[in-house]
């Protein structure tokens, strides 16, 4: 099993056991996607293009942008579980897509 599928089955494991599966529709989770992605912005809010840079961010902002792009990820991996979509094989599709329009 590789990485992508250990996170999907601990992340389906984690909301089974929390009988989450009747509020993880696909509509639910793609709001819950764009509510985590809002949070991800957020930790951007008001910081200069150079003060967003790596070198410039303190070691807690970077924690708190490392946890809501965790948040973001929880939510891509599920709904693409519950979906049934292999989200790597996609990825791998659309980089192509992008190679053959962005040349």
């Amino acid at each position: 099993m590789d990485q992508i599928e250990n996170l999907t089955a601990s992340i389906r494991n984690f909301a089974t056991k929390r009988d989450w599966g009747k509020f993880h529709t696909p509509k639910n989770l793609a709001m819950a996607i764009a509510g985590e992605a809002g949070e991800l912005v957020a930790e951007f809010q008001w910081l200069t293009p150079e003060g967003s840079s790596k070198n410039e961010l303190s070691d807690e902002k970077l924690r708190d942008i490392r946890l809501e792009m965790a948040d973001v990820q929880i939510y891509i991996l599920r709904l693409a579980d519950v979906l049934g979509i292999d989200i790597a094989e996609a990825v791998s599709e659309k980089m192509k897509i992008n190679e053959s329009r962005f040349r």
